[in-house]
């Protein structure tokens, strides 16, 4: 049984700002690399106890290196560092048995979430897939969809599970934190959000082993909509192939190829930061 997770930080219980998300503040920082640390340690702890023998951890959060490898429990690999061809999807793929989100937040345009943003919070205002609003999760369902693996288990807030739901309805969802507003949450302790997370990863890698997790169903073709914040950054978008300007500030990208369609949007992702600044 092979997991692969790909863990954020926004979505921790006890994170709420973004100095703990930064290095900024290099305290500040520290506590949330640890609080990380801990719920994903407890993702792995519960699927090797339920029989999983390979875990794969991507870190997704900011310049993705912010776990102590040697930290790591179940003898993980870490895929870690910036400029991934699959961003926060990096190192999935057939093999991959089921999928763990740990750590995930809601998105920029729905209900208030602690930090919500969709994958670059200078440059996207929205996302939609066939119409429908989503988050990270959302977007990353693509891949999970393309290469037919189910996603397992999320953890986040409360605008996390019922954004994701769409995408993975039999998911094991474990809501660490209710957030408030976008910058307060009330949060499970550490080590109550962490012994919830161990048991439903145990539960999600039972359920994937006798054949109950189901696959995303997004229709295909796809198409998804990205609203951007300056005319200037839907303009640049358009130099990615593929990509088409529907409105001033809306680009889309559709096809029948889920994974082609998210590639463009990483690319779009990483082009556009070119047109943002003051």
């Amino acid at each position: 049984m092979k997991v692969w997770i790909s863990c954020d930080m926004e979505g921790v219980a006890g994170v709420v700002d973004w100095v703990q998300c930064m290095p900024d503040d290099a305290a500040s920082y520290a506590r949330g690399c640890d609080l990380m640390l801990g719920e994903v340690n407890a993702a792995i702890d519960g699927a090797v106890a339920a029989g999983a023998d390979e875990i794969v951890v991507n870190d997704s959060h900011g310049r993705m290196f912010n776990l102590d490898p040697a930290a790591l429990h179940g003898r993980a690999s870490y895929l870690a560092g910036r400029h991934k061809p699959l961003y926060m999807m990096q190192g999935l793929d057939e093999s991959v048995d089921a999928i763990f989100f740990v750590g995930y937040h809601g998105s920029i345009s729905g209900s208030p979430s602690a930090m919500s943003h969709t994958y670059n919070p200078e440059v996207f205002s929205g996302a939609r897939v066939n119409g429908q609003w989503v988050g990270e999760s959302g977007l990353n369902a693509l891949v999970a969809q393309h290469f037919g693996v189910p996603i397992a288990l999320v953890s986040g807030d409360q605008v996390t599970q019922r954004e994701t739901e769409p995408f993975a309805p039999d998911a094991e969802y474990v809501v660490v934190k209710e957030s408030i507003t976008r910058f307060s949450a009330l949060n499970l302790h550490p080590e109550e959000s962490c012994d919830r997370i161990r048991e439903a990863a145990g539960r999600a890698v039972e359920r994937v082993a006798a054949g109950a997790a189901v696959t995303s169903s997004i229709v295909v073709p796809v198409r998804l909509e990205l609203d951007v914040r300056t005319g200037d950054m839907a303009e640049v978008a358009t130099w990615v192939g593929g990509v088409e300007r529907v409105e001033e500030r809306t680009v889309a990208i559709a096809g029948d190829d889920l994974l082609t369609v998210f590639r463009r949007f990483v690319a779009v992702n990483y082009i556009t930061r070119q047109a943002g600044g003051r």
